[in-house]
């Protein structure tokens, strides 16, 4: 499953963020560029971004917006989550739970039950395909907190599967707590949290009276509104290869989008590559031709962790899951000539429509 942080040499980048140019007079196109602000840094080991259109008011007396006084917001935003849901922070809410080894119900934040509690839903949906308590597997190849050399042997793979399974913690909301039922479960948000920060940086942007924004964490988006040439946001989901181009491009209406693939970060071994999207049924990488998944939906907490999901079951599995629960879902697949695209009808729709999308 996908990490919250990234190390230097693997820091992949799924969707490329694009405004692509429209056909206007000189001047019409410098007053568009005037309209946009574009906020950016680092956060939960990658980028983010987040795209305004000037000419709005603030939430509190009407008047014109302070941009620092919004980065500053938006900071204290992501600084909050990754200080509640890192695991390379020593003493984040998640980190502490790891080392927690009582049975008792352990206190959280709000937040952080509230995607615990998500995280297991998208578990019981897909039958555990996404699991966020796989981290000592993904430790153990060597994609989490620790570099490894070599390829893990057997025995360390089945005892790593003895001490993970999303059935293994329950969550409550009132008052906001986890509870482990094997005492060395360790929970590794890294393929849920950016899609939860793009939705917490709406929810404070909405708060603040923003109606039009482009928000992307670490290749997680969410749009609103229209951009600065008063289109739709135009988004390109990267083609599968080395050549960092577009595959497809979607004009996203007021919804979210995350792809999950392999083509980024990966290590190869005796000619074998290695995924980093670990499947925790078998303790290994998975191993099928799905280059990339691209999940659409309202919240982006949710279509990260169905990517990452879809991704685990593969291009057969995973599109009848994705008909079942009537997901838009677009598919990338290895060929022996190239890739082949196929999508759900339900994404389809979407890239057919024309008209407003509420």
């Amino acid at each position: 499953m996908d990490r919250l942080e990234t190390s230097k040499n693997r820091i992949k980048f799924f969707i490329i963020i694009i405004l692509l140019p429209f056909v206007f007079a000189s001047c019409s196109n410098e007053k568009a560029q005037d309209k946009l602000v574009v906020i950016n840094g680092m956060t939960m080991g990658t980028t983010y971004t987040v795209k305004l259109v000037k000419g709005f008011k603030s939430a509190v007396a009407g008047e014109k917006v302070d941009y620092y006084l919004l980065k500053k917001g938006i900071t204290q935003v992501l600084k909050q989550i990754n200080q509640q849901m890192s695991i390379f922070i020593n003493d984040s809410e998640i980190s502490q739970f790891n080392r927690f080894r009582g049975s008792d119900w352990f206190r959280t934040s709000l937040d952080t039950a509230r995607v615990i509690k998500q995280a297991l839903s998208v578990s019981e949906k897909s039958n555990g395909a996404f699991d966020i308590t796989v981290g000592p597997l993904v430790n153990l190849w060597g994609f989490g907190t620790r570099t490894v050399e070599g390829i893990p042997d057997e025995d360390e793979i089945k005892q790593s599967l003895n001490i993970i399974g999303y059935k293994n913690i329950s969550v409550r909301l009132s008052p906001p707590a986890v509870k482990k039922r094997i005492r060395e479960i360790y929970c590794d948000l890294s393929a849920i949290a950016k899609g939860f920060g793009v939705d917490r940086l709406a929810e404070y942007l909405d708060s603040e009276k923003i109606s039009s924004y482009l928000i992307e964490i670490g290749g997680e988006v969410r749009a609103r509104g229209k951009n600065n040439y008063n289109k739709w946001w135009r988004i390109g989901i990267a083609s599968p290869t080395n050549t960092f181009g577009i595959q497809k491009v979607i004009d996203l209406k007021n919804r979210s989008m995350a792809t999950s693939g392999d083509y980024r970060n990966y290590f190869e071994k005796d000619g074998i590559r290695y995924s980093h999207t670990i499947n925790p049924k078998t303790g290994r990488p998975i191993s099928h031709n799905l280059a990339s998944v691209t999940v659409i939906d309202d919240s982006c907490l949710v279509a990260d962790a169905l990517a990452t999901a879809i991704s685990v079951l593969g291009p057969d599995k995973g599109y009848d899951f994705a008909l079942k629960e009537d997901l838009a879902v677009f598919f990338v697949q290895k060929a022996d000539n190239g890739f082949i695209e196929k999508s759900t009808p339900k994404f389809e729709k979407i890239l057919d429509s024309r008209g407003d999308q509420n």
